[in-house]
């Protein structure tokens, strides 16, 4: 079995900093490790946020693709319920067709940011339920691959532009939920283990026990994200590590936006 390492990243706002040094920095960061031999770079999406960046990774990916060469690029990930899935296939495949092999489409099913800000991400009389993502994710596997079932409301509907090759898709999840529809759909699950470590062993386990192979996959394939603190010293990196426990202990107390 091969190891490989990737970087997902939030594009946090230093104290002090802006957010034009924030974004500067991931794409610095991208270059690194890059040259280090990384093997994919996602960019994240969070909204109305004051620490972090990150909130169109369609954006950066393009970016982050044209200052790097060899590493995959990706989403970590698109928040699909407040989006339509033509529109994402579109814009991944525009991506693709930029960059031929390096694009990874993960979705996720989280908010990305706090209740009021969901409604206004999805603002308008054909806004789906959280209930409707299930659906929402089988049409942007459908798009993508240009598969659309004969019957089905949308076909005939391509999204374009149509390329030799297409984003490899990823489910990106923290609860056996997610697990469960990465195993039926048969693409790639990326765990999200710095959010939820409990359930870490259980979903994983459970996603590769329930796979069903795929046009997309013939066996499980998981990553897993953890939370990772980099300084030149122990004191220093345990510094930095506290404050961002604090950062997020503050958040979900409602104290600090972020």
């Amino acid at each position: 079995m091969s190891l490989t390492l990737g970087v997902l990243d939030q594009s946090p706002i230093r104290e002090g900093g802006t957010p034009a040094e924030a974004l500067a920095e991931t794409i610095e960061l991208a270059k690194a490790t890059e040259r280090l031999g990384y093997s994919r770079y996602w960019l994240a999406e969070h909204h109305n946020s004051r620490g972090l960046a990150s909130s169109a990774p369609e954006v950066l990916i393009a970016r982050v693709a044209a200052e790097t060469s060899t590493m995959r690029i990706g989403s970590g990930g698109v928040m699909l319920s407040h989006y339509a899935p033509l529109k994402v296939a579109e814009n991944f495949r525009t991506l693709e067709t930029l960059y031929p092999g390096r694009i990874d489409l993960g979705v996720g099913r989280a908010p990305g940011s706090d209740g009021r800000t969901a409604q206004a991400l999805t603002h308008g009389p054909g806004a789906l339920g959280i209930q409707h993502y299930p659906h929402q994710v089988a049409d942007l596997l459908r798009f993508v691959s240009d598969q659309m079932p004969e019957g089905h409301y949308f076909t005939g509907i391509q999204a374009t532009p149509l390329a030799p090759t297409v984003p490899q898709p990823w489910m990106l999840g923290s609860s056996l939920e997610s697990a469960s529809m990465a195993a039926e759909f048969g693409v790639p699950y990326s765990f999200a283990h710095f959010i939820n470590e409990a359930w870490a062993g259980e979903a994983i386990t459970l996603y590769r026990r329930i796979f069903r192979p795929s046009p997309w996959l013939e066996e499980p394939r998981v990553s897993v994200g953890v939370s990772v603190i980099c300084a030149d010293t122990d004191e220093r990196a345990e510094e930095l590590a506290m404050s961002r426990w604090m950062w997020r202990l503050r958040n979900r107390q409602g104290r600090a936006y972020g």
